[in-house]
């Protein structure tokens, strides 16, 4: 564009600018009257009593407990009984006959 079509523009711009321009007049505001109110009157009577409210629903189950802590050791038992005395043994083995014409010297037990 040259110089002299930018500055047409710029007055056509202008120019509808101001035709849309115009005063703007805003009527006053309209006087209301409130009433004042009198005094309170008497208290009313009492309501009726509420109906029952239905029962509630169950809770949900509680935790596991944690475990508990372990027993403690029992006591040592006791030493048991004295066995029974034992069977007498076998008698043992008749000894081998001395040689002919030894002495034999027989010394009694203590």
């Amino acid at each position: 564009m040259t110089h002299t079509k930018t500055a047409f523009a710029m007055a056509l711009l202008a120019l509808s600018l101001v035709a849309c321009q115009r005063e703007v007049v805003t009527p006053a505001p309209a006087v209301v009257t409130v009433p004042v109110p009198g005094p309170a009157g008497a208290p009313g009577a009492t309501g009726a009593t509420g109906s029952t409210g239905s029962t509630g629903s169950m809770g949900s189950t509680g935790d596991t407990g944690s475990t508990g802590a372990s027993g403690s050791t029992g006591a040592t038992g006791s030493t048991g009984s004295t066995g029974a005395t034992g069977s007498t043994g076998a008698t043992g083995d008749t000894g081998q006959r001395g040689k002919t014409g030894d002495t034999l010297v027989i010394v009694p037990a203590k």
